[in-house]
């Protein structure tokens, strides 16, 4: 990302309340992640250390620090897709994108991505859907009552094909 669209996404956050979490929502929603470079040249535009923002990106769970896929998928793990089995969609998904942890360029074991960087799958907490458990969420498109057999009719949604 460039440092004229980052000048620009900070000065429509001059006030101090809320700043950093508006200017690093914007990056990541323009740039998909946040990049150290973004995150080092934030600090120094706004006089905030990088330890701080680097803090807040950490906790946030929404926030990527890694490049991330054209695609995200997200696997609810509460309580409600627990017993009704997302470890085993987590573990079907796994294997039909072809990435496991090992393979995986992503460092955090719940954050996996293709090679190719079409898709990324990580395991997410309840997004309130309980009613509809096994939930997926694919980009901002909510799946419920997910099954493994009706996994690929979903992927193929977004352009996965079986290899």
């Amino acid at each position: 990302m460039d440092a004229k669209t980052i000048d620009e996404i900070i000065e429509k956050y001059k006030n101090p309340s809320g700043m950093v979490l508006g200017i690093l929502e914007e990056i990541q929603n323009i740039n998909k992640y946040l990049s150290k470079d973004a995150l080092i040249y934030v600090s120094k535009k706004i006089n905030v250390p990088f330890s701080q923002l680097y803090s807040v990106a950490t906790f946030y769970s929404f926030f990527n620090l890694n490049p991330v896929g054209e695609h995200i998928i997200s696997v609810c793990t509460g309580t409600a897709c627990h017993v009704k089995g997302a470890a085993e969609i987590l573990k079907s998904l796994e294997y039909l994108l072809g990435i496991t942890k090992e393979e995986s360029t992503e460092d955090s074991k719940f954050f996996l991505t293709t090679h190719d960087g079409c898709f990324s799958l990580n395991a997410a907490r309840c997004f309130g859907c309980c009613s509809m458990a096994p939930v997926i969420k694919v980009d901002d498109k909510m799946y419920g009552y997910v099954t493994i057999q009706n996994l690929p009719k979903i992927l193929k949604e977004y352009g996965w094909s079986k290899k």
